[in-house]
């Protein structure tokens, strides 16, 4: 009987940790396309709110569909437009402006450790030695890819924000998780995704303030390593792929496994980031980043590898039982 319920359990599993793969190869997509826009001239605000609010408009026959999530969940909605949206977003870019990026991405990537921390202490549940080595390393991992040591700026609003990101990305994996394992009665996460990037481009309109926009740089061309490229190209990546795509194969694969083990497979979003930008704008890898992108792979396949079979009341590693999709969540 055991047997039966382990292998049962590892097929979703596995689909689980594909799809979690597959959201942070689409993340990381985001910044090779968006680097040529900001250099073409448009703010990084701005891109971000065209992120976003094309996303919303992609996904609003999704919002009508689900409309009843505004009376059932609205809670649920409002926390993830503000914080796994536009919170993300917003903090991340105000710290970039503050601090250098290698910082401010190393401190958001804290967030798979804030996880486990949500895990241990608010949900109370035990957390075990393998799944928090493989947050150490994985963030190790990251401090090696970024090159946290080539040039320190200790500017205490930046590292606030960037900290703020970190705590916002925690709301995107736990608010992924709500209600996963209420059967049929769980929330659609095609639905909250959908209500999400809405009620996140509203926020972002207030902020980005997009009618101040330069938008004759859309309908030019950027440049991509010495490679003339439709801006309104790598707008439609940005949008279809690193942000569509990204959440919600995100948060179909924080559904199939937790949010703890989605947390530690998305830091491989900033290692595929920096492949991606080396492979198609010229920032070359260096020894030290490939070491670190390897000990990041790592520690993400430790805790993935230490989780417990379906039923079983071993500690929390990679997230404890695996979740299943609600029958109309898998549907849709």
């Amino acid at each position: 009987m055991q047997t039966s319920k382990s292998s049962a359990g590892s097929p979703g599993k596995g689909v689980g940790l594909g799809l979690a793969i597959g959201s942070a190869i689409a993340f990381g997509g985001s910044g090779v396309a968006a680097k040529p826009l900001i250099e073409a001239g448009l703010d990084p605000l701005h891109v971000v709110w065209l992120r976003v609010a094309g996303a919303a408009l992609v996904m609003l026959p999704v919002a009508v569909r689900h409309r009843a999530l505004v009376r059932r969940r609205p809670a649920l909605l409002a926390g993830f437009g503000l914080l796994a949206v536009a919170g993300v977003q917003a903090c991340y870019f105000g710290a970039i402006s503050r601090i250098p990026v290698g910082v401010a991405l190393l401190v958001e990537y804290l967030a798979p450790a804030l996880v486990l921390g949500w895990v241990r202490f608010v949900q109370r549940r035990p957390v075990t030695r393998a799944a928090a080595l493989g947050v150490v390393l994985a963030v190790g991992g990251l401090a090696c890819v970024v090159e946290v040591w080539s040039g320190l700026s200790f500017d205490a609003i930046g590292l606030l924000l960037a900290l703020a990101a970190a705590c916002c990305q925690v709301g995107y994996f736990v608010l992924s998780d709500q209600g996963s394992d209420a059967g049929e009665d769980a929330p659609d996460p095609l639905g909250v995704i959908a209500f999400g990037l809405l009620i996140g481009a509203l926020v972002l309109t207030v902020v980005a303030r997009p009618w101040t926009m330069d938008w004759s740089v859309l309908s030019g061309s950027a440049d991509m390593n010495g490679t003339s490229v439709s801006a309104a190209v790598l707008l439609v990546w940005i949008v279809l792929i690193a942000t569509v795509l990204a959440y919600v194969t995100g948060v179909v694969s924080v559904r199939r496994l937790s949010p703890q083990v989605a947390g530690v497979v998305a830091c491989l979003e900033a290692v595929i980031a920096t492949v991606l930008a080396w492979v198609l704008l010229g920032e070359h890898l260096s020894a030290p980043q490939i070491i670190g992108g390897a000990i990041v792979l790592l520690g993400a396949f430790i805790a993935q590898s230490t989780a417990p079979a379906k039923g079983s009341p071993d500690p929390v590693a990679s997230g404890g039982p695996e979740r299943e999709l609600s029958a109309k969540g898998t549907a849709t």
